[in-house]
């Protein structure tokens, strides 16, 4: 998964994840397979109409506009979206992040034929290897990009935090808090300390000296931290 930049129109640039190849590809057979489940639906319901072969046509070629038009209108109606791209949580916008008019939609659309459809997806997968910012040529074409909507979990975001080997932990009875509760006072310390808010990290300290039965000359600061480590550190032992 590669990482460009999107600069707005406030000149504002946002890091944003371009949509991994392997992603673009499961929508790309979902998709399919629910076109190719409609026109089979569609062959049934005809031969059930025991039509005309000539009146038979005229009604395959309407009721087959929606399987034929099924990317560009998805993706015009649905933010940037097919069903395949919804389920695997990515979507087609411009390079600056808005969202895509009819005609890139279009665009891309019809420079499917060239990308997909005549090479089976070999110009695609190579233009995008070799291009990065997610683009095929529709892309290209059209200033268009897929992004990954997936939240990305970073270490910071979770209860883990990162131990020298040689850590000695000071307060064992900080076990006694469950990880709800130390995901909490981590989220709250994060916040406060991040925010200059010391009257937030007093009273954690306060109540987790008041829960544990903890005395310590430390300042709140660096106790609450301790806290968190030493929980970290126990609850990682094998």
């Amino acid at each position: 998964m590669e990482q460009f930049q999107i600069e707005t129109a406030q000149n504002i640039s946002i890091d944003q994840n371009t949509a991994h190849l392997g992603d673009r590809m499961l929508a790309y057979i979902i998709d399919t397979l629910i076109i190719v489940i409609y026109y089979v639906l569609m062959f049934w319901f005809l031969l059930a109409l025991d039509m005309e072969p000539g009146d038979q046509w005229a009604i395959y070629m309407l009721m087959g506009l929606p399987a034929f038009l099924y990317y560009v209108l998805m993706e015009t109606f649905m933010d940037g979206k097919t069903i395949g791209k919804n389920l695997m949580q990515i979507r087609v916008v411009k390079l600056d992040g808005t969202k895509p008019s009819f005609a890139s939609f279009f665009v891309r659309w019809i420079l499917r034929i060239l990308d997909i459809s005549l090479s089976s997806g070999g110009i695609a997968v190579f233009t995008i290897l070799i291009r990065g910012k997610g683009q095929r040529i529709g892309d290209i074409a059209a200033g268009t990009t897929v992004i990954s909507e997936k939240k990305r979990i970073f270490l910071k975001d979770t209860l883990l935090r990162e131990l020298p080997e040689t850590y000695s932990p000071k307060f064992p009875q900080v076990t006694v808090f469950k990880d709800s509760e130390m995901q909490t006072i981590k989220e709250l310390y994060d916040n406060a300390k991040q925010n200059g808010n010391h009257n937030i990290v007093l009273s954690l300290s306060e109540r987790i000296k008041k829960v544990t039965d903890i005395v310590t000359d430390l300042k709140p600061i660096d106790f609450v931290d301790v806290v968190i480590k030493d929980y970290n550190y126990y609850t990682q032992q094998p």
